[in-house]
């Protein structure tokens, strides 16, 4: 039988079959997928085969293969520095979750989430919650980042699950597609999730930013289908967003403005740094590519895990001040 995985506990996976019934089925076996080293080898989104086992008195799955992804999200292990953890795989459209100031969404932040879409060739939507608390401040900065990244190519929403307002718009984007909402904690992903789909009564109660270090590897993406043919993959609050397995030279590629440029460059391995006769520093000078987005190009390559979470757009506030 074939299906998708809609929940992984670590150990077992709940498997939609292509006839709607939920099984319960674990793997057999180690399963290597070539060129990941991975603390979970079947992921939410996964398509798998699997065998029944009627053998007990519940039938159960036995998973044999994992048919191949066209993509997948993946963030460091927590404790084990070497692998990495799949957070769900085959997925239309990750959808950034943004908020100016109740919390603050950083702009690396922002992008390294969409760096890793990139990188992973996941179409990624912006949208901007809590458009109801706006103030005129807020407004400005809200747009002005709706500016950047619109200017870049990336479709941008601006969304208040509080009033309802946007909700449209994003069911249409969503409308037969598997998506995924991420975002710091407190974006309000589930309140808007639950206002899209308001039987599905996903737990709105965040988790504090101290409480919630460490504890990802306890806590488990799952999938939904809802009323509007549309499914969604929920996910714990992402905490921090390493940037994972990218070698210095192929980090430009993956912001789309840089990406343009690379053949005006001098060299052809050019980073965008010291070299001379560079187009994407050219740009920069000209206010052709946002500062904002340099910023975070050199946090990534110089590796920068700690300090990426400062505002770079606004009053320098930490979000979790």
């Amino acid at each position: 039988m074939t299906g998708i995985v809609y929940k992984s506990t670590g150990s077992w996976y709940t498997v939609k079959a292509q006839d709607n019934q939920f099984f319960e089925c674990r793997i057999k076996g180690k399963f290597r997928i070539k060129g990941i080293k991975s603390t979970n080898p079947v992921a939410v989104g996964d398509v798998v085969d699997f065998d029944l086992d009627t053998s007990a008195d519940v039938v159960t799955g036995v998973i044999t293969k994992i048919h191949d992804r066209k993509n997948y999200l993946i963030r460091k292990s927590v404790n084990l520095s070497k692998q990495v953890h799949i957070i769900a795989a085959n997925i239309d459209t990750l959808f950034v979750l943004v908020t100016i100031d109740n919390p603050v969404t950083t702009t690396s932040f922002i992008d390294r989430l969409l760096v890793t879409a990139e990188a992973y060739d996941i179409n990624a939507v912006l949208v901007f919650n809590k458009v109801d608390t706006f103030s005129e401040d807020t407004l400005n900065d809200q747009l002005y980042l709706q500016y950047i990244y619109e200017t870049i190519g990336y479709k941008c929403l601006r969304v208040s699950a509080a009033e309802g307002k946007g909700l449209d718009t994003l069911k249409a984007e969503m409308t037969n597609k598997v998506s995924m909402f991420t975002g710091h904690s407190g974006v309000g992903k589930s309140t808007l999730v639950n206002a899209l789909e308001p039987g599905l009564n996903l737990k709105t109660k965040e988790i504090s930013e101290q409480h919630q270090q460490g504890q990802h590897t306890t806590t488990f993406a799952e999938m939904y289908d809802l009323s509007f043919n549309a499914k969604i993959i929920d996910t714990p609050g992402i905490r921090g967003f390493g940037i994972v397995d990218m070698e210095p030279q192929e980090v430009g590629d993956y912001f789309p403005e840089f990406f343009k440029l690379k053949d005006q460059c001098k060299f052809n391995n050019c980073l965008h740094r010291e070299e001379p006769h560079c187009a994407v520093k050219d740009a920069l000078d000209n206010d052709d590519i946002s500062w904002s987005r340099y910023k975070s190009y050199i946090q990534i390559l110089d590796g920068d895990e700690e300090n990426y979470r400062t505002d770079v757009y606004g009053n320098g506030k930490n979000p979790e001040e």
